[in-house]
């Protein structure tokens, strides 16, 4: 049997499926019998049409992590998950961003960064149209028309709409703090605190309010101080309709109504609704002196 070839350079023989093109008929059929050939796994169905994708594949069944990191001791089941995880040791970050130059360990983070300057928001609400740079953004705000809140405090029991809304939550339970200020070592819980602590550093407060020339670190102070000015109570309790300018009084209010007592006395086992009010009571257990 007699196969064509073409002249040197050229590859006129295309393969459809995938856009490969070769340079002879031989190779083309060749590949295109790999492409046909399908790698079934026995364990859940799932085809592949490489040998060396169903081997790795089945790794994820196995538990097999061949791949072990020479720094920490961690192992994994693919060499490429391995590679990913030594840039957390090294400070690798590879792919960089053309239009600003940061950098990033993972390419698909730079993918979903590019959409920062592009403006593409590729993920839409099916509700209401609304529409996100990333996946786990549009699975947040989706929750919002469901109502779901699958992430749930082990200590507490509350549950909260989003993974990181609730690992914050649980430093309340555990103390961490693992923000912590370059210049002065005071540590926070969550990375927003931090980034009002450092302003303190950085001089002057920039953001002044018009009405009365008090000035604030951030913007979002400025704003809540604001309402004293306007009388503005965007804040409604969905109970009894009771307005407030802070969307941290309303929480506080709402206990009223819910009979949360989250703040726990470790000495007598009280329980309080505002810290300030377990603040108080353990100065009894202290005979009146200040805490520390």
């Amino acid at each position: 049997m007699t196969h064509l070839t073409s002249p040197p350079g050229e590859r006129p023989f295309a393969f459809p499926a995938c856009d490969e093109s070769f340079s002879d008929e031989r190779n083309l059929i060749i590949h295109s019998q790999a492409e046909e050939r399908e790698y079934k796994c026995i364990l859940c169905g799932k085809c592949f049409n490489q040998q060396p994708s169903l081997t790795r594949h089945q790794k994820n069944h196995t538990g097999e992590r061949a791949y072990i990191c020479p720094e920490c001791g961690k192992s994994f089941s693919l060499k490429h998950n391995l590679i990913i995880h030594q840039r957390t040791h090294t400070g690798e970050q590879p792919y960089k961003c053309s239009v600003c130059e940061k950098s990033f360990s993972l390419k698909q983070n730079l993918v979903t960064h590019q959409r920062i300057h592009t403006g593409e928001r590729p993920f839409a609400c099916p509700e209401c149209g609304k529409s996100f740079r990333e996946q786990r953004f549009l699975l947040n705000h989706q929750r919002t028309h469901t109502e779901e809140r699958p992430y749930e405090c082990s200590d507490c029991g509350k549950s909260f709409k989003e993974k990181q809304t609730l690992a914050s939550h649980q430093r309340t339970h555990s103390g961490d703090r693992p923000y912590q200020c370059t210049e002065c070592g005071k540590s926070f819980s969550q990375r927003t605190f931090l980034v009002t602590h450092e302003k303190t550093h950085q001089g002057g407060s920039p953001f002044t309010c018009g009405q009365c020339g008090k000035s604030f670190s951030c913007k979002s102070g400025l704003v809540t101080h604001q309402r004293i000015h306007t009388g503005e109570r965007p804040f409604a309790c969905p109970e009894c309709g009771k307005r407030f300018s802070q969307k941290g009084s309303l929480k506080i209010h709402q206990r009223i109504h819910s009979g949360e007592t989250p703040f726990t006395c470790p000495q007598c086992g009280k329980t309080f609704t505002q810290k300030i009010n377990l603040t108080t009571h353990q100065r009894t257990h202290l005979g009146d002196k200040a805490l520390t």
